[in-house]
């Protein structure tokens, strides 16, 4: 059943403690640790913003007001650039300053869950998107956007999904799928971070999701999951009991960034398809590997 209301809100959950690239991120947010030149963070607002979006709110913690500060206007420093005649940079600058962002605060740490239900006055009966910055997804179509359009035609809430490999399965969220169209999968079950030989499928769930506003009274009722967390997972879980909940097996190539190596992967992936570092950068990779006698 296609739907009657459009997406047009999306929430970034910023409110973690970053304690896998401690200790760098002790006193920076970990979504502002950048790649190459630009903030993780800045990629998933991109995204949102590409995919339609109008309306972003950022939940943040203790320690993440450098994430407001990078998309103020900082009146000072544009000045300056204009001086200097350096209007590419301007341009850069400017642009994480265009799109109008709100913030909350989440004041505890109780899980992805928790943080998500803290932007439920945001959101009001609108359904909307939610975009985790551990993951950045790079595709023509944005993957935010491919969800919006299933959601348009099922009305339901869709939820991004990957084939991972089996052996990293218990890191996730996963699917088992009832019933598959194409890409789309209606779900019998989702199951987070089943342990490898109990997992029901190797379709994990990857940071990107479309929920309706059915989600809030489940998550209002604040039940301690894996961890000791409030965990999304749980939530969609206990929706689909009412309402078909759908994975979606979007396109892109998915960069983790939540890891030490993904993050590492990332920057040089990037770093090697901008024209002015490809060159300096594939020379130092080629010294440093011959340098430690892995060549």
């Amino acid at each position: 059943m296609k739907s009657s209301k459009q997406v047009k809100k999306v929430i970034i959950p910023a409110a973690g403690l970053g304690t896998r690239f401690l200790p760098a991120t002790k006193a920076m947010p970990k979504e502002m640790l950048p790649i190459v030149d630009m903030p993780t963070i800045q990629y998933i607002v991109e995204e949102a913003i590409e995919s339609g979006i109008t309306d972003i709110i950022i939940v943040t913690g203790k320690g993440k007001r450098a994430i407001e500060d990078h998309f103020d206007n900082v009146l000072e420093l544009e000045e300056n650039l204009i001086q200097k005649g350096k209007f590419d940079l301007l341009a850069k600058v400017q642009a994480s300053a265009a799109v109008d962002i709100h913030y909350i605060r989440q004041k505890e740490p109780l899980g992805l869950g928790h943080a998500i239900w803290c932007a439920r006055n945001f959101i009001g009966d609108e359904p909307f998107g939610v975009l985790l910055g551990d993951d950045i997804i790079r595709n023509d179509k944005p993957a935010l956007k491919q969800l919006i359009e299933q959601y348009d035609e099922t009305g339901s809430s869709v939820i991004g999904v990957q084939e991972v490999p089996h052996e990293e399965i218990h890191r996730y969220g996963v699917i088992d799928p009832e019933t598959t169209t194409g890409k789309l999968m209606k779900v019998r079950k989702f199951v987070e971070k089943p342990n490898q030989d109990e997992a029901p499928s190797d379709y994990a769930i990857v940071g990107r999701y479309i929920l309706t506003p059915d989600i809030f009274p489940i998550l209002d009722k604040k039940q301690i999951g894996k961890g000791g967390e409030i965990q999304l997972t749980d939530a969609i879980e206990e929706l689909n009991q009412s309402q078909d909940v759908y994975g979606y097996a979007f396109d892109g190539r998915r960069f983790d960034v939540g890891e030490k190596l993904g993050f590492i992967e990332t920057t040089l992936t990037f770093a090697l398809e901008r024209d002015d570092l490809k060159d300096g950068v594939r020379e130092m990779m080629e010294r440093l590997l011959a340098k430690h006698k892995v060549l």
